[in-house]
């Protein structure tokens, strides 16, 4: 049974070791040696900085943008909507990450997480009535969870390096 709430500030450093988790996982988990060295490469002290500054910054402006879900193991997991001026992006909701422990996989608390994701989207007020994200197309694990959830595809995001 885990408890989903808002993050607080005394959840830096258990939210920061989810985070490298999450990067790390979608470096290794997605891809080849280089693009799971590219993600590890990044989680530098700077970037924890940079990072959680920006998380306190969103939490200012939208306290319920960042919410944890807690067991008797600690944080388990952790889901991020965009604030809603941040969302003007895509002109609608953005749901920037989603992350549960490996060992809690499977239990409901990404169900949990997204459900409480939900509710933040509701009170925003942007011109497209969607929730959006970015998947990785190998993510065959995560595809699944959004599709079950109602998710489709809509568009497709493309990169290049700088």
């Amino acid at each position: 049974m885990v408890d989903v709430r808002p993050y607080t500030p005394a959840d830096e450093a258990d939210l920061w070791e989810l985070k490298q988790a999450f990067e790390r996982g979608l470096g290794a988990g997605t891809g080849d040696e280089s693009k799971a060295k590219q993600y590890a490469d990044k989680l530098t002290a700077d970037y924890r900085a940079r990072w959680l500054d920006w998380v306190a910054d969103c939490v200012a402006e939208s306290p319920a943008c960042v919410q944890v879900a807690e067991s008797e193991d600690g944080l388990v997991g952790y889901v991020f909507v965009l604030p809603e001026s941040l969302a003007f992006i895509w002109d609608a909701a953005v749901l920037n990450e989603i992350f549960v422990r490996d060992a809690h996989r499977g239990r409901g608390v990404a169900d949990e997480l997204l459900a409480a994701a939900r509710e933040v989207v509701a009170g925003q007020s942007l011109p497209l009535d969607r929730l959006v994200l970015d998947v990785d197309g190998e993510n065959e694990r995560a595809a699944a969870f959004y599709e079950r959830h109602g998710f489709e595809h809509w568009g497709e995001l493309v990169a290049r390096d700088c």
